[in-house]
């Protein structure tokens, strides 16, 4: 099965992660950080996403078999975020 990812910041999620609609359905499009109660938990840019992002980057370079120091990153994230459904233009 192929492993889903958060539309709004690309966190790898499932059924323990999924966002919430306002009616208390889940939402298998964004994490639960991102979208909760039919709404967008933070309204932010795309490179204010990315930039929260890096907070989490030694964690994410800790489970990682590439270790992406802050610079190579954020360039990925700009590259990749484009593609997500929140950030589409």
């Amino acid at each position: 099965m192929e492993q889903k990812i958060c539309q709004s910041c690309a966190m790898p999620i499932d059924e323990s992660t999924f966002g919430t609609e306002a009616d208390g359905s889940k939402n298998q499009e964004y994490c639960h950080y991102c979208y909760a109660n039919g709404q967008f938990t933070k309204e932010c840019t795309m490179d204010e996403m990315i930039e929260l992002n890096l907070n989490y980057l030694d964690e994410f370079n800790k489970d990682s078999e590439v270790k992406y120091t802050i610079d190579e990153a954020r360039v990925t994230m700009k590259e990749f975020f484009p593609q997500l459904k929140r950030w589409k233009l």
